[in-house]
C-alpha cells in the first residue's frame, strides 16, 4: 500500500505545532501503512504549494529528508488531465490531479487529504484508493 500525501497532508507534518491534530492523523496513518508493509510518498507538485517561501523550506526539507518525493511523469500527467477533463475542473485543481493520479497508479493506495470531497469526486469509485480525511 501506498500512502499518499496532499498538500494538508505535508503541512501538517512539516508544521506540528501549527497542525496538531492533522499532524498527529498523518503521523498514526503512516505508523498503520508502515506496519502493513506500506511506505508513504509527497508527489513533487505538492512541494509547490508547500514551500513557497523560504521561511517553510526547512519544516518541509525536514519531511522530505524521510519520505521520498514522486516525480511527475508523462503518464501521470495524462492521468491527472483525464481526471480534470472527466470531472470538468480546471488548473486551479491540478495539484490535486497530481496526487489522485500517483494515488491510482499505485493502487492499493490511501490519500491523506485535508479535502476529501475534491479526493472523492477525482478518484470516483476506484476500489484500490481509499481517501483519509484530516481533521
Amino acid at each position: 500500500m501506498l500512502a499518499v500525501l496532499d498538500t494538508e497532508a505535508l503541512v501538517a507534518l512539516s508544521f506540528p505545532r501549527e497542525r496538531t491534530r492533522a499532524g498527529r492523523r498523518v503521523q498514526a496513518v503512516l505508523v498503520a501503512v508502515e506496519r502493513l508493509g506500506g511506505r508513504a510518498c509527497v508527489p513533487a507538485p505538492v512541494i509547490a504549494e508547500v514551500a513557497r517561501s523560504a521561511s517553510r523550506r526547512p519544516g518541509v526539507d525536514r519531511v522530505l529528508r524521510r519520505l521520498p518525493v514522486v516525480d511527475t511523469d508523462r503518464t501521470i500527467a495524462t492521468l491527472a488531465g483525464n481526471l480534470l477533463g472527466r470531472n470538468r475542473l480546471d488548473s486551479r485543481h491540478a495539484i490535486d490531479a497530481f496526487v489522485a493520479s500517483t494515488a491510482l497508479s499505485a493502487s492499493p493506495a490511501v490519500v491523506l487529504t485535508g479535502d476529501p470531497n475534491d479526493f472523492t469526486r477525482l478518484i470516483a469509485d476506484d476500489p484500490g484508493v481509499l481517501v483519509q480525511p484530516l481533521p
